[in-house]
């Protein structure tokens, strides 16, 4: 009598994970995996590594460049593609703002991270993808907790949550009319911790961010952001250097860093498993209203 063998917790997200893949390029014409040299993203990559090998990607790699990212994750970005031999592309919100699409904001920490949208639903109309991959998750953000897997956009790339199709028993629906697309999140139902766990069981490489070291910073509302030349100080600011690391990476005017001293991944598990803090409670971009991340979605973004 044979014992039937059990997957462990990680290994069930994974092949979760790995069939959303495939359905996406089983539906889907021109589907595209968002990528920005974050976590998250790099955890997407390396499934789509273990779905689609030997052969190539059936979807290109997309970053929608703010301006104002982190040069550590664009040299990992980079790198990355280069390594695994897939197509990169990449656009940039400063074209966008040239063009008089987007108004840039102003003032001491000004955020592209709204105007990305305008970009974003550019290069869908430009190369004509009907799904989009990203590494959101649903433990991010209530806004982000409301998401299907297979999240349907209108037209005009805004969500509506009251719209979303039922997901019984792991089927996803990519039926979509021309001109509407499709958000996918493939690890939708992972946590912070089951991805750090990951990275850690797959040996998967990540940019230096994430790990300690030591960096110019100066305070805002409590919260430690990096000293860039994107943001304005003035003389009440008082720089100073810290021992910090990331726990999430978005551009370098909204995304605050964490005192730590954790330089090695079962440092940051343990971090993460007593922090009272969430992920993305260090982004200022989420801070600005109640409703920030589902207004921002409604208009289109991600």
């Amino acid at each position: 009598m044979t014992t039937k063998s059990k997957l462990s917790h990680l290994q069930q997200l994974e092949a979760e994970s790995i069939y959303i893949l495939r359905e996406v390029a089983a539906q889907f014409e021109r589907p595209a995996l968002l990528f920005s040299g974050g976590k998250d993203s790099i955890t997407l990559v390396h499934l789509a590594l273990k779905a689609f090998r030997p052969g190539k990607f059936p979807f290109p790699l997309v970053h929608i460049d703010t301006g104002h990212n982190f040069q550590e994750a664009l040299d990992f970005r980079d790198e990355l593609a280069a390594k695994i031999g897939e197509k990169l592309i990449v656009r940039y919100v400063q074209d966008s703002i040239d063009q008089g699409k987007a108004v840039e904001e102003k003032g001491k920490f000004p955020s592209r991270n709204g105007i990305q949208t305008v970009t974003l639903l550019d290069t869908i109309a430009e190369f004509k993808f009907d799904a989009c991959i990203g590494g959101a998750r649903r433990d991010e953000e209530k806004a982000r907790a409301k998401e299907r897997v297979f999240s349907v956009r209108d037209e005009f790339g805004s969500w509506d949550p009251k719209l979303q199709r039922p997901e019984l028993w792991n089927i996803y629906n990519g039926k979509i009319h021309v001109g509407e697309n499709v958000r996918v999140f493939p690890i939708s139902n992972w946590t912070e911790l089951d991805v750090w766990e990951y990275i850690r069981a797959e040996n998967i490489a990540l940019p230096s961010l994430y790990f300690s070291h030591k960096r110019e910073i100066v305070w805002r509302d409590d919260l430690v952001f990096p000293v860039s030349k994107f943001i304005t100080l003035d003389n009440t600011d008082k720089v100073e250097e810290k021992t910090v690391r990331f726990r999430t990476v978005g551009d370098m005017t909204c995304t605050a860093a964490v005192e730590s001293e954790a330089n090695h991944i079962d440092d940051i598990i343990r971090e993460i498993q007593i922090s009272r803090t969430t992920e993305r409670g260090s982004r200022l971009d989420d801070k600005r209203s109640e409703a920030a991340m589902e207004d921002r979605k409604r208009g289109g973004y991600f």
